[in-house]
């Protein structure tokens, strides 16, 4: 992984990290636009660093499982976001269980290197994005169908 990878990963981060504690619109949460950057940088990351290294099976179903638990976590945060209707609009904001989630989640994540083998490892770093897809995706999905749950009371 190169520094401006690096870059790029704690930068998206921040900004995501940054945005769950904000005041926002449920509205302007459903534009996927966000997700679908980040899973094609992903998925071009992860493509190159799999032609450029050799990726065993087990390297490969630690990722997918990393996955799968992004997605997880990304329903367990969606439950701690508060939503809330003002003047007729609909808002959202996390709290700080919101970003301690964020954090443990990511922290996995990067955690799975340990348990891939020499020839595979980086490959969690490379797939963060890809990761950060799934997880905000899903997390957004559950605070939208929460939403609309809140609109119909």
């Amino acid at each position: 992984m190169n520094v401006t990878e690096i870059v790029i990963g704690v930068a998206v981060v921040i900004l995501l990290l940054a945005r769950q504690v904000q005041k926002r619109s449920v509205k302007e949460d459903s534009r996927p636009l966000i997700f679908l950057v980040l899973a094609v940088v992903g998925l071009f990351e992860a493509g190159q660093y799999i032609k450029a290294h050799p990726v065993n099976n087990e390297a490969i179903l630690l990722s997918v499982a990393s996955l799968v638990l992004a997605a997880v976590f990304g329903v367990i945060r969606a439950y701690t976001v508060r939503l809330w209707r003002e003047d007729g609009q609909l808002f959202r904001q996390g709290n700080a269980l919101t970003i301690v989630l964020w954090i443990v989640a990511i922290g996995i994540h990067l955690g799975g290197d340990m348990l891939i083998d020499s020839s595979a490892k980086g490959l969690s770093t490379t797939t963060l994005l890809l990761y950060l897809a799934v997880t905000l995706g899903v997390q957004q999905m559950v605070v939208r169908y929460r939403a609309g749950q809140l609109s119909r009371v």
